[in-house]
């Protein structure tokens, strides 16, 4: 039954969704019209609002591209290689290999969202090296399993709340943090984050497709790819390069003991880091690790040098499409759309009920804003005014009004990570890999993640409804 539906959707979402950066462009329309129509935004005044934000998420862009090509340059080191021939020889049905990509990938999603990149890597091995298997599902379980992102260590939402001086309080929308004890660490969200543990690979495993309509990875190379020969490794690449004869710059090239000095220098400064202010990630300190662990497998600078050029290969789509969704995020913040809409949807919301509301606020705005700290730098302050003027009209304690701003925000945050499964841009962070050499593009995927967008209703229900913070 699950197979047949998410067959159903894949062909329609195959002919129905444009490239994702044609989609980018239709948004940037769709917000314009909006804004417009519901908060009476003047043409030209869209126009400065869009270009106001359209370079606003250069840095994030920029730790985006780092975290794909450094998580890339790692998963084609002599280690991880070693890590997959040992994995694909344990796994060999297609229902292993979707089950063990979408447990791995959520796992890696709630250690940090940008382990897409890894997971992406471990469902493109065993895709190609496990027959019957379709590779067009295979990448659809890589990005289901980041679903549970936004409630895991590097969920940007919870995290702000806890950081002192954040632009809440500072704006005075709130008094003072909100501890990761009732948002990341709330019996609700560990409950949440153990369901789509368990249920999202078995729900992955039953939409295969019939034998009769799998794709696999030989089916899907362009014409190049298949008729090129195997690519030589990096060490091969970076031997062949080599002068003949003894001297100096290849010595410098080569040379394992300047990597083992640079990396002990950022071995020591993580110990630091971790041991000081404990088990803190941001982006900053994953790029940094994933560049130390990479120096550390490739051995020598110019291994790695060679490894990188690789990874950046693939980055085209992040640095077109950023500025752009960047632009509708300044469309939605500097009329005042994000906001108003924010508040309609809030309106005669109760305490039982807004925590629902909030979860269909950030999965509506997040497909405009498909950042989780843009969409809640837009909607944040409107979502946490909505909780104090509901929790004053029921009369909640203060504590009681603090849990509820904790559960509705979470609730934004998982809106966040809900609705990227029908929103083709986060594709763009692991396409690069899975996706090189092939024709395979984001709508091949869009109509099985469909299907997981709509069964994680269930999770993320029963969490913010029924389950205590």
């Amino acid at each position: 039954m699950l197979s047949k539906i998410g067959t159903f959707f894949a062909d329609k979402f195959r002919k129905i969704l444009p490239d994702s950066f044609i989609f980018a462009i239709l948004l940037t329309f769709i917000t314009a019209i909006m804004a417009i129509i519901i908060v009476d935004a003047k043409p030209f005044g869209i126009v400065q609002s869009w270009y106001k934000g359209f370079w606003s998420l250069l840095a994030f862009a920029m730790q985006m591209i780092l975290i794909l090509v450094t998580g890339y340059a790692i998963a084609i080191s002599p280690p991880a290689e070693k890590f997959l021939d040992w994995l694909a020889a344990k796994v060999n049905t297609p229902n292993a290999v979707y089950g063990v990509v979408t447990f791995m990938g959520v796992i890696f999603a709630l250690i940090s969202w940008g382990w897409i990149v890894l997971t992406a890597v471990l469902g493109r091995e065993l895709g190609r090296r496990v027959k019957g298997v379709d590779y067009r599902l295979v990448a659809a379980c890589v990005y289901a399993s980041i679903l549970p992102w936004h409630g895991g260590l590097s969920g940007s939402i919870p995290l702000m709340l806890n950081t002192p001086e954040n632009f809440l309080i500072k704006a005075k929308v709130l008094s003072t943090t909100i501890p990761t004890s009732l948002t990341l660490i709330s019996t609700m969200n560990i409950v949440v984050s153990i369901l789509f543990l368990i249920f999202l690979p078995i729900v992955m495993i039953l939409l295969k497709p019939s034998a009769d309509k799998v794709v696999e990875y030989s089916d899907m190379l362009d014409a190049d790819h298949k008729a090129s020969a195997k690519q030589m490794s990096v060490k091969e690449e970076a031997d062949s390069l080599k002068l003949s004869g003894p001297n100096l710059s290849d010595g410098l090239n080569n040379s394992t003991i300047i990597m083992i000095l640079i990396s002990l220098a950022g071995l020591w400064f993580l110990v630091s880091h971790f041991s000081s202010k404990g088990f803190d990630i941001n982006l900053d300190i994953m790029n940094f690790l994933f560049i130390v662990i990479g120096m550390i497998f490739h051995k020598t600078p110019f291994r790695y040098v060679i490894a990188m050029k690789r990874a950046c290969s693939g980055v085209s789509g992040i640095v077109l499409q950023f500025p752009f969704y960047a632009g509708i995020m300044g469309i939605m913040m500097f009329t005042g759309l994000g906001k108003a809409l924010a508040m309609w949807m809030a309106s005669n919301a109760t305490v039982d009920s807004f925590p629902f509301i909030s979860l269909i606020i950030g999965g509506f705005v997040n497909i405009f804003i498909p950042s989780g700290g843009g969409e809640w730098a837009v909607v944040g302050s409107t979502i946490i005014q909505a909780c104090n003027n509901i929790g004053a009209a029921a009369g909640l304690t203060p504590d009681q009004l603090t849990a509820f701003i904790a559960r509705c925000s979470m609730a934004i945050a998982y809106g966040d990570a809900w609705t990227n499964m029908i929103q083709p841009f986060w594709t763009l962070a692991f396409f690069p890999v899975i996706a090189a050499g092939t024709k395979m593009q984001a709508r091949d995927i869009m109509g099985y993640t469909f299907v997981a967008m709509c069964i994680a209703t269930i999770p993320y229900t029963i969490g913010l409804v029924w389950l205590p913070i």
